[in-house]
């Protein structure tokens, strides 16, 4: 699997380098600034691009702006987005295509390999890998501002877990009850949130980032 990476700090960049290649991804490039990002995504075609959201020359939003402009030159390039914040405003524009594989991890999750690892590989499957804090944080904000559809607690629950990338497997089995139930929770979700039917083989994933959209 091929990542271009995108950080300026050099040793998080290298520790970067290092913590992927032992997991045998192949670092196409690792940059420093967004034009060399900018150039990197549109000559390497990486299956996933690893970007800090500020880099050089503004150090503002420049590495974000770059994956952005280069999902509209590629539909679907998976991007997973570290920063240091939880940055609301980032985290809508990155999700507001609900197209290809998204992330948006905080920056001390790098430092939890095995997790790390495990959201770059689901991102690249087409899949997302949202950071729990950032999740919380947007549901307490969409909760602030309009009522969740009626949704229960557990429902809640189980949404948030869905948007971190968790299977029906995996969620029942952190919230120990049997898949069928999950299954039922997340029909209910989508009734409740008016999320339409669709027989798109990414109809999970789409479903969960038009929710996050909105809770923006």
């Amino acid at each position: 699997m091929r990542v271009v990476l995108a950080e300026d700090l050099f040793l998080l960049r290298d520790g970067l380098v290092r913590m992927l290649e032992a997991y045998d991804f192949e670092i196409a490039a690792a940059v420093e600034s967004g034009p060399e990002l900018t150039k990197a995504l549109a000559e390497l075609a990486p299956d996933v691009a690893v970007v800090d959201v500020r880099l050089p020359p503004s150090h503002t939003d420049e590495g974000l702006q770059c994956a952005l402009a280069a999902r509209r030159a590629r539909p679907g390039l998976p991007v997973l987005v570290l920063s240091q914040h939880v940055e609301q405003l980032y985290a809508r524009e990155l999700l507001a295509d609900g197209n290809g594989g998204v992330g948006y991890l905080l920056k001390d999750r790098v430092f939890d390999a095995e997790q790390f690892v495990d959201a770059v590989r689901r991102v690249a499957a087409g899949g997302t890998a949202m950071d729990p804090v950032v999740i919380q944080q947007l549901l307490a904000r969409r909760a602030v501002r309009e009522p969740l559809g009626g949704l229960t607690p557990r429902e809640l629950e189980v949404l948030e877990l869905m948007a971190q990338g968790r299977s029906n497997a995996a969620i029942a089995a952190q919230l120990v009850v049997t898949e069928r139930a999950i299954a039922k929770h997340t029909s209910n979700i989508f009734t409740k949130l008016d999320l339409a039917i669709s027989d798109d083989d990414n109809r999970r994933v789409l479903a969960v980032l038009a929710y996050l959209d909105r809770a923006l």
